[in-house]
């Protein structure tokens, strides 16, 4: 707030909450609503430990009240308003502006999200915002409330990935209302519909989120197509703004801060090219899927962000995609390709900056041009480190997926399966959910004896010149994760919570916060198994049109 330039047309005081169309700026006041009669559900212990936070805080009256909407009583020097920020979309590279409720583009950003602190602990910046504190200019109508559902989803989801070692929003805090409910659609008890097909009452929550910066490829566009139309004076002024602002807050300890703004955008295309093709390839070695990978929630830091329409992918399918909107362009394994999408759409926005320099200019488009080979190489050393091998082998990997598919297995139970180095693929039909017959066993052990003979072959572990089998298999284990946040294990966590207990959200949290642990056999019996089959079909498990 106090290094970028503020909405023009906006209040002092943050009591900005209807809808209306942000022209210029790059912020505006908000003011949260606080949610009513608000109750502690969760907190971070491991992310307090690391700002150096005493868990009792989370359950204290002024953390509570801070952190469920309410900055009337805050102390100097934390402000008593909020910021919410505007950006762009672009779906699969192609820019949208009809779609906002003014038609012009001008009404997209933050219509529930408002962020209230940004703070220097431990030598790290954080910014934290509350999602679903009350509507914002950009909520386009809504009512900008979040409900205990998704933001059970969101708040666990984060420091599951972060555990998993996947860049990701942190969180925080997570609070209900004991008496504020908002209706929402969603699916009946044992729908199998695509669309929710009733209107339900649901308990408000309020999630924080935490993160270097909330800057997002959306963002960095909004003002390139300002920048580039001349929408108003300081357009390319505001365009340069932001991108320093980003450099400042996401990479500025590698990118040299003397450096002019031609030299400093083509650097930063250059490490967000590395940290989103990273990104990507560590959401495919988990079974992430985004499910609605749109600009406005890629993260420019490079990190995952807007848990919404997301899953993890349990039967192993190229095309699985939760999201019931989302098309197969937002599918599991066609995720490289909308990153290239979005990071062509964030080099675009930043050519403004460039149009006197043709040799910054040209650099840009030879580093956009180059992003899906770096893609490629993320994704080959990503699929040999799961497979335990020194180098990638295209085809013994186009026989597993094939052999993957047909059968078909769990993703991450088959490959925490095959981390142990089995002598025969009894082991691996513990991820099966159909045996095979005679023929499809037989491909199963022809393939594993390749793979393993590659194993130990090119580690050198048969003649000591290498790893032993034990080190590879440990290896292997530090890649494939034992336990995910599957679906199914968290809609009967988040129906408990709605009704008070809190219970089965705090012991899926403690679980997933150790993803790579051997866990007690108790654990394990619950955790680590396929999907049920009463869950296959079910909405809002195996698929969803929304979340909210």
């Amino acid at each position: 707030m106090d290094t970028l330039t503020r909405d023009p047309e906006a209040t002092e005081d943050g009591a900005d909450h209807a809808p209306r169309q942000v022209f210029s700026g790059h912020y505006v006041p908000v003011q949260p609503t606080p949610i009513d009669d608000p109750e502690y559900v969760a907190h971070s212990t491991a992310f307090f430990r690391e700002l150096g936070l005493a868990d009792g805080l989370a359950e204290s009256v002024e953390f509570v009240r801070m952190f469920s909407g309410d900055l009337s009583q805050v102390p100097a020097p934390l402000r008593k308003v909020g910021w919410a920020t505007g950006y762009a979309l672009s779906i699969f590279g192609t820019e949208y502006t009809q779609q906002c409720p003014f038609q012009t583009g001008n009404g997209y950003g933050d219509g529930r999200a408002i962020s209230v602190l940004e703070a220097v602990i431990n030598d790290r910046r954080w910014e934290m915002q509350l999602k679903g504190g009350g509507r914002t200019p950009y909520c386009r109508g809504a009512d900008g409330r979040a409900v205990l559902r998704s933001s059970a989803r969101e708040f666990l989801a984060q420091e599951h990935m972060h555990a998993l070692g996947v860049p990701t929003s942190r969180s925080l805090s997570l609070y209900v209302s004991k008496t504020e409910k908002v209706r929402r659609p969603w699916y009946a008890e044992g729908s199998t519909s695509l669309d929710p097909d009733r209107l339900i009452e649901e308990p408000v929550a309020i999630s924080t989120r935490v993160a270097p910066s909330f800057l997002r490829v959306g963002q960095i566009e909004l003002f390139g197509r300002r920048g580039r139309h001349r929408e108003h004076a300081t357009a390319l002024e505001e365009l340069e703004q932001i991108v320093l602002h980003l450099i400042d807050r996401e990479y500025a300890e590698v990118i040299d801060s003397q450096l002019g703004i031609a030299e400093k955008a083509v650097l930063l295309a250059r490490e967000f090219r590395g940290r989103l093709t990273s990104l990507v390839a560590n959401w495919i070695r988990v079974g992430y899927c985004q499910g609605n990978f749109n600009s406005d929630n890629c993260a420019a830091g490079g990190f995952t962000l807007d848990y919404g329409p997301f899953g993890f992918c349990e039967i192993f399918d190229p095309f699985f995609q939760p999201w019931t909107g989302g098309g197969q362009h937002f599918a599991f394994l066609n995720q490289p390709a909308a990153a290239e999408r979005n990071f062509a759409m964030f080099c675009s926005a930043l050519q403004p900056l460039l149009a006197s320099n043709k040799e910054a200019s040209q650099q840009l488009d030879d580093i956009r041009g180059g992003f899906m080979a770096v893609m490629q190489e993320e994704l080959e050393a990503m699929w040999s480190a799961k497979l335990g091998l020194e180098r990638f082998d295209a085809a013994l990997f186009g026989e597993l997926v094939k052999l993957m598919v047909q059968t078909p297995v769990d993703y991450t139970i088959f490959f925490r399966e095959l981390s142990s180095i089995p002598d025969d693929i009894t082991p691996l039909t513990k991820s099966f959910y159909r045996q095979p017959d005679g023929t499809m066993e037989t491909d199963w052990s022809e393939w594993l004896v390749k793979w393993k003979s590659l194993v130990t072959d090119r580690n050198g572990a048969n003649n000591g010149q290498g790893r032993s089998i034990d080190d590879i298999s440990r290896r292997m284990k530090s890649v494939n994760p034992k336990y995910s946040l599957r679906e199914w294990l968290l809609v009967p966590a988040y129906q408990r919570a709605a009704r008070g207990d809190y219970d089965s959200l705090r012991e899926l949290q403690a679980v997933m916060t150790q993803p790579y642990a051997e866990q007690s056999k108790a654990v394990e019996d619950k955790y680590y198994r396929l999907k049920p089959q009463e869950y296959r079909s079910l909405g809002g498990v195996s698929h969803m049109s929304c979340s909210s």
